[in-house]
């Protein structure tokens, strides 16, 4: 083998040894900028991929690397590489553990009992597979429709996309609501969990609300309510049952879901469940995240039109959780610890305030993960999440 060859090879080897290392950091590096978010919320998620890559690396630089100096630069890089991915790896039976204790403490020891059996067949047998984390999360037939147009306010056209199961029947309804800090996003977001949970029997309405900031709070509020009455209206037509009905939410969705789902005057809602939902956006606005990839301060100016100075009651009225004052439908929360859009101390609030006021509350919290860690469906985070998910919901759907 020539000398220049040999460079080559070595010169390629330590830079895949730093490739996997520089995207093993972004487990534990907190994003500046949305641009670098993305390798924020992907790299735990892939944790497996990249834990196997740095090992790959180190034995790639040991064959291959014949300088001892770039040879030790190579270990360095994809020891400290395999380090960082087992910090998640090793913390799945933990955190899966404290969620199962979460659970039966928000529903009851034996809540698992009062799921019948031929919908507790359909669900995930445990809370992470790390086959799944290569081969995908099996899915499931279903039926599909899009472009179902529900409301015309201000002349924009507002429509949904429905998941039904394969078979013809009734099932019970699940309204997802897309994140997208109120001024982004469609109801085709996150299509894997609407077609995995239409496979395990319910009828999901994924809709669309107007975005700020050219339509202002409540008209996103308004346009949820909307599409309730829209669904309860058409429920035969759709195969869902319109007197069981959860609401789910995801970022922004979420908080449109919590508020939907909370006001005095709704329609019966049987459960909630948000995924790293906004819950007091006066305090939000005031202590923003550090960093913040965002601008927590502008997307709230864009949504609510000023300050919390500037409008202190239309803050309260936009805040879930000012309106944990009565009989609640059951509420699911999810964040990750490391979410720099939405930091899990909201999540902890809401939980607090929900129990103290004698609510059915959970508050699932993943150390590892940042906002919106279900974007990548097979990720550890989400398999997580989905497994105590459709528990909450079957739990919600069948047992009340």
């Amino acid at each position: 083998m020539s000398y220049r060859y040999k460079i080559i090879l070595s010169c390629l080897s330590l830079l895949l040894s730093f490739t996997s290392f520089f995207l093993s950091s972004w487990i534990i590096i907190s994003a500046p900028n949305m641009f670098l978010l993305t390798l924020g919320v992907g790299a735990p998620e892939v944790s497996p991929w990249l834990f196997i890559s740095n090992l790959l690396s180190l034995l790639i630089a040991c064959l291959c690397i014949y300088k001892h100096q770039l040879k030790r630069l190579a270990y360095i890089f994809s020891l400290i590489g395999l380090l960082i991915c087992s910090s998640v790896l090793i913390n799945i039976s933990p955190t899966q553990m404290q969620m199962t204790k979460a659970m039966k403490q928000g529903l009851g020891e034996n809540y698992l009992a009062q799921i019948p059996p031929q919908v507790s067949t359909k669900m995930q047998t445990h809370p992470f597979f790390l086959v799944n984390s290569f081969r995908g999360i099996p899915l499931g037939k279903i039926r599909h429709k899009t472009e179902i147009i529900f409301a015309t306010p201000a002349g924009v056209d507002l429509d949904m996309e429905i998941y039904q199961p394969p078979e013809v029947g009734k099932y019970p309804a699940l309204v997802v609501i897309y994140g997208g800090a109120w001024q982004s996003g469609n109801p085709s977001a996150n299509p894997e969990f609407n077609q995995y949970m239409a496979a395990r029997g319910y009828t999901v309405f994924a809709i669309d609300y107007r975005h700020a900031p050219k339509y202002r709070f409540p008209a996103q509020l308004d346009d949820v309510r909307t599409a309730l009455n829209f669904i309860r209206q058409h429920a035969a037509e759709y195969e869902a049952d319109p007197e069981n009905m959860v609401l789910l939410g995801r970022s922004s969705g979420a908080h449109l879901a919590m508020l939907a789902a909370y006001q005095p005057n709704t329609l019966p809602i049987r459960a909630v469940v948000s995924y790293y939902g906004p819950v007091n956006l006066t305090e939000g606005y005031n202590t923003p995240p550090r960093p913040d990839p965002i601008n927590t301060q502008a997307v709230l100016k864009a949504l609510l039109g000023g300050s919390p100075q500037e409008l202190p009651q239309k803050y309260q009225t936009a805040s879930p959780i000012n309106y944990v004052i009565g009989s609640l439908p059951p509420t699911l929360l999810v964040y990750g610890s490391r979410d720099h859009l939405v930091e899990a101390r909201f999540g902890r609030q809401m939980y607090e305030r929900l129990h103290n006021s004698g609510e059915t509350a959970i508050l699932l919290e993943i150390p590892w993960a940042e906002h919106a860690f279900d974007a990548v469906f097979n990720g550890v985070s989400n398999q997580l999440a989905l497994y105590y998910t459709e528990r909450f919901l079957a739990w919600a759907f069948f047992n009340q």
